[in-house]
């Protein structure tokens, strides 16, 4: 079991890290902080620090992000992951958030791997777009092996020859990765698809292939979104995918 604050990942629980893919500003990290945590989120996703495919897409606020986050958790009282994409940034992450999350293109960056290792912070590690699931787990070892057991594995989707979704979400990634190691897994369902109407769906399908939480992206107002706008969910689409979430966690045999 990994806990990220007072949130235990890999319980009976089935946890929820909602929140947006990047901090834009104090008053829109805010305002969808208040919206998915009064809907049930239990952790608060936001990217301070955004490695995008094209050097001109918004790439975050940098420090000027993690002050947010770290001044929201603190005034709502809800544990937080962000994304680290640089060893020089560790300390400063370590400082404003609970957890770090190496994403999908860091994967296999073993200098960092090795650094987030060094520390006892909880540290999510997602599925690179082309990693095989042994490749994950040997990614993740670099993490334990380094003295830090906190891992929690996240299947985000890979590239497939299929155009679609943005991604194929390997579900069959779930029920392996729990036979294979004692970690916890989780599932990505907004990049797995990269369209907000498959969303729901898929999170609930992470429920029956025995996933220990999701992690979905939600931004206040999507259509002003600076980054992954079209796969963020409204607040009001998260308040109702928290809703039917219910019966299906409850039919796995956890809690929400």
């Amino acid at each position: 079991m990994v806990h990220i604050g007072d949130v235990p990942f890999g319980s009976k629980g089935f946890a929820v890290i909602a929140g947006p893919c990047s901090i834009e500003s104090r008053e829109q990290l805010e305002q969808t902080a208040q919206a998915v945590q009064t809907a049930g989120a239990h952790c608060l996703r936001g990217g301070a620090y955004k490695p995008r495919s094209s050097p001109y897409s918004f790439q975050g606020l940098g420090r000027e992000g993690l002050e947010i986050l770290g001044a929201v958790s603190a005034s709502l009282g809800i544990p937080t992951v962000t994304e680290i994409v640089d060893v020089a940034d560790l300390d400063a992450i370590a400082e404003h958030a609970d957890a770090f999350q190496i994403g999908a293109r860091n994967m296999q960056n073993y200098t960092l791997l090795n650094a987030v290792g060094r520390t006892q912070k909880p540290t999510l590690l997602k599925r690179g777009p082309a990693a095989t699931l042994d490749e994950l787990l040997l990614a993740a070892e670099y993490v334990v092996s380094s003295g830090n057991p906190h891992v929690i594995l996240c299947e985000r989707g890979i590239k497939t020859f299929e155009r679609a979704t943005r991604n194929t979400l390997d579900l069959n990634a779930v029920p392996y990765l729990k036979q294979r190691s004692h970690l916890p897994v989780i599932v990505d369902p907004s990049h797995g698809t990269g369209i907000r109407g498959l969303v729901a769906p898929m999170a609930k399908a992470a429920v029956a292939c025995g996933a220990d939480g999701v992690m979905v992206e939600v931004h206040v107002d999507p259509t002003r979104a600076l980054s992954d706008g079209h796969q963020s969910l409204f607040p009001s689409q998260f308040d109702e995918l928290m809703r039917s979430l219910g019966p299906f966690v409850e039919a796995a045999g956890r809690t929400l």
